[in-house]
């Protein structure tokens, strides 16, 4: 399990465009790095498009993700084409596909539909809502979805500034078991700001990710014991990136590395400092850091494995979408 993990090459970047915009402005001089780092490598810059998250990838190797200010599903498809899958997506953020190659998506509400989440049939276009509200409640803005050898879905729930009176007012992470039923299985005050999440392969481990922005509050990843139930004990801390930017996103490889998305290159207005340097944190299962991969986009947000051998990396960025080639296989996790 505790391997030294392989070299990560850059295949590619593309600063994507769906549907038309200006050219992406040349990368930034990195902020210094505190510690040994790959020298960064070149991209190639191909579009523009707004601001990405939820990268997953479908068996063809397609790459799902989110616009989220253009309320757009975008896709990537194996030949290079960009086109949009659905809009309005109301608001979604985090995607996955789950085992039957259905998509999951986090949608935090738009126009027309609240706050949910959603099982997309991705042959027909049928979407399924699995999950709206718990005891009574309705969501908030689902944020990161993930899934166990089970089938059982988790997913992180932030709520708004000011949430509607039918609405959940807490910080809290769910379960949806097979049956449809759900469960909180975290919630505030034992977590404060949740964000990405991942289980190791072994079923062993949940790792949840605390990003809160305000000073002396948690920036960390947070390690439990993964009951056969679905339910989590035994809470430690994996690794704290206070007082940098703390991670976004994960996944998470065969061998158990995590591959988190954190940082900053930038101030950019909060209590974070740059003590965290941007880019995709690699850390072994022990909690010690393997890699560090330089990224100059201050608004990395996450990544996912995908390829027909499961060694491809994507990182989405901003407006800029990262291809880069492992060593060792991963997860869809």
């Amino acid at each position: 399990m505790n391997q030294a993990v392989g070299p990560i090459i850059l295949a590619s970047a593309l600063c994507l465009a769906a549907l038309g915009g200006s050219a992406c402005a040349p990368p930034p001089e990195p902020a210094a790095q505190s510690s040994p780092a790959a020298a960064a490598p070149e991209l190639e810059i191909a579009a523009t498009i707004t601001f990405t998250e939820g990268p997953t990838v479908y068996k063809d190797g397609s790459v799902f993700f989110t616009d989220t200010y253009g309320e757009r599903i975008m896709k990537l498809s194996p030949d290079g084409a960009i086109s949009v899958f659905r809009h309005p997506s109301n608001s979604a953020n985090g995607l996955i596909f789950d085992a039957q190659w259905r998509l999951i998506a986090c949608e935090g509400s738009g126009a027309e539909n609240k706050p949910r989440l959603t099982r997309t049939n991705i042959e027909t276009g049928d979407i399924e809502v699995i999950a709206e509200s718990f005891e009574g409640k309705r969501l908030n803005q689902p944020n990161d979805v993930t899934f166990d050898s089970q089938g059982r879905l988790y997913f992180s729930d932030r709520p708004r500034k000011n949430p509607a009176p039918d609405q959940s007012d807490i910080d809290a992470v769910y379960r949806i078991d097979t049956d449809g039923s759900i469960h909180q299985i975290l919630k505030a005050p034992d977590i404060d700001k949740p964000n990405g999440l991942v289980i190791s392969p072994d079923d062993k481990t949940f790792y949840l990710i605390e990003a809160h922005p305000d000073e002396n509050r948690a920036r960390m990843i947070r390690a439990y014991d993964l009951q056969p139930d679905g339910s989590v004990a035994n809470m430690r801390v994996f690794h704290d990136f206070y007082p940098g930017r703390s991670g976004d996103g994960m996944t998470i490889d065969s061998q158990g590395n995590l591959y988190v998305a954190a940082g900053l290159n930038r101030l950019r207005g909060t209590s974070e400092t740059l003590d965290t340097k941007c880019g995709i944190h690699v850390f072994a299962p022990d909690g010690a850091l393997k890699q560090f991969i330089p990224i100059y986009e201050d608004t990395l947000t996450n990544v996912a494995f995908g390829g027909p051998d499961l060694k491809t990396l994507y990182a989405v960025a901003g407006k800029t979408l990262f291809k880069f080639r492992t060593e060792i296989e991963g997860t869809r996790r």
